[in-house]
């Protein structure tokens, strides 16, 4: 069951969420303002209605309901959520029959970034100031909502991925001390081995989507080691899996995973269990292992009774290469503009201000990119040292496997883990995986692809 984090809006001496709030707030307010007096002038006209197409499902809708009842109560606009969990094909469906949303909260920048390319969405700097957007969001979330320089997306929350998870009283116990560099971390390895004890629990079993926990460890690898530029250029196509770079990181994810002594159940353990049941060995006593490497959202799987800060804390997967520090990986979604209308105009105003985000942080405890948000509004001392993680993060890049192709991110990426941690040889798993690439990728340069 997922545990409830609170987030609030800090509010400065002057009354201002933060010194960022300043900037676009008033042209925000007066657009408000003017489309609810738009709105009212006729008492005995039908309610505009707006719809939003979005993956998320299942209890999430109630969230964001709650996440749009401020803004239904006070403009009188009546929105409607629909959750799918095939966004991309009943999206592209919807387009392709005229029948847009009015606005589609997008899960993988991917599929959005092609929607741009293809004029399908609304460039938001055609709506708002380049003040505006930055009082809301800082420029590593910005460039990652941007296509070709644009803005075309509003963050509604955020997943930190580049997380490592320890239970403070199995590390107290053993005398172990949280590791701040790469060479730490293999100090604190041996260590652990040389005690008898196995460092690292994986879970890659996840159903139809099994492998994808091994993509986010090959990222961290690449990210890590060969730096953005080149991460950038893999995501995009521009350097084959085939490249030594992508190789090196699948042998030191595989070294790992393989290795018995270093992660619970070795290869067969790994492929054998589910990712939300691999956390569970923190906590055993003694301890099944000691660290275990997954995005925030592995905190709805840890067992009702463990208490976040005193039970489980986390911190930041270190850097390897010190040219590069210590980069962050997230995921998330964002809101788009698909169908314009002052109406939707003014919905995704409303994402600008700090009020949705601090429901949608009350309600399940995700990270808010949201920079009015401050991190230590947080009650949750995990969710609270996360957004300190993302506040100090001078790289930030969103998860490799959602901005590839589906057939190759989510399809071969995900399978070629498998076989790689099966025994099948690196040179055909990777020969496998840029095999899938579409047909649209010409010479080394990705153009608008399509989605499953």
């Amino acid at each position: 069951m997922a545990k409830v984090m609170k987030a609030k809006v800090r509010l400065a001496s002057n009354g201002v969420a933060s010194p960022h709030l300043a900037l676009g707030r008033v042209s925000i307010v007066l657009l408000l303002v003017s489309l609810l007096t738009i709105a009212g002038c006729s008492s005995t006209s039908t309610a505009p209605s707006l719809n939003i197409l979005g993956s998320i499902t299942g209890e999430g809708e109630a969230t964001i309901a709650e996440v749009l009842a401020p803004f239904e109560e006070t403009t009188g606009i009546n929105v409607v959520y629909e959750g799918t969990d095939q966004f991309a094909t009943v999206l592209t469906t919807r387009l392709a029959a005229g029948n847009p949303p009015d606005i589609a909260l997008f899960p993988q920048p991917g599929l959005m970034a092609d929607l741009a390319r293809s004029q399908e969405l609304v460039p938001l700097d055609d709506i708002f100031s380049e003040e505006e957007l930055s009082s809301a969001y800082d420029d590593n979330w910005l460039n990652l909502a941007s296509v070709e320089g644009r803005p075309f997306g509003l963050w509604a929350r955020a997943s930190v991925k580049s997380l490592v998870w320890y239970s403070p009283i199995a590390f107290a116990t053993a005398g172990y001390q949280v590791p701040h560099s790469w060479s730490d971390l293999q100090t604190l390895e041996a260590r652990m081995q040389a005690d008898g004890n196995v460092p690292w629990c994986i879970g890659l079993e996840s159903g139809a989507a099994s492998g994808w926990p091994g993509t986010d460890w090959v990222e961290e690898f690449v990210l890590r080691q060969s730096g953005p530029e080149l991460y950038d250029r893999w995501v995009t196509g521009e350097i084959p899996f085939s490249d030594p770079a992508i190789a090196d990181a699948f042998e030191q994810f595989g070294a790992m995973v393989k290795d018995s002594g270093r992660v619970l159940g070795g290869a067969v353990g790994a492929i054998g269990t589910s990712f939300g049941d691999a956390p569970s060995a923190l906590f055993n006593d003694p301890p099944g292992c000691y660290l275990h490497r997954q995005a925030s959202f592995i905190a709805t799987f840890f067992p009702e009774r463990i208490q976040p800060g005193r039970d489980v804390s986390l911190f930041l997967f270190p850097g390897i290469n010190p040219e590069f520090g210590n980069p962050v990986i997230v995921s998330g979604e964002q809101f788009a503009l698909v169908q314009d209308s002052p109406e939707a105009r003014q919905l995704m105003a409303y994402f600008t201000t700090p009020q949705p985000h601090s429901i949608w942080s009350d309600a399940e405890g995700f990270v808010s990119p949201h920079r009015q948000i401050l991190a230590d509004s947080y009650d949750n001392p995990n969710t609270r040292q996360q957004a300190e993680i993302l506040n100090r993060a001078t790289i930030l890049r969103f998860d490799g496997s959602d901005l590839m192709p589906g057939e190759v991110g989510t399809g071969a990426f995900w399978a070629g883990i498998l076989d790689w941690v099966s025994g099948i040889d690196l040179e055909t798993v990777l020969s496998q995986i840029d095999r899938s690439w579409p047909s649209k990728v010409v010479g080394v340069t990705l153009e608008a692809k399509e989605q499953p």
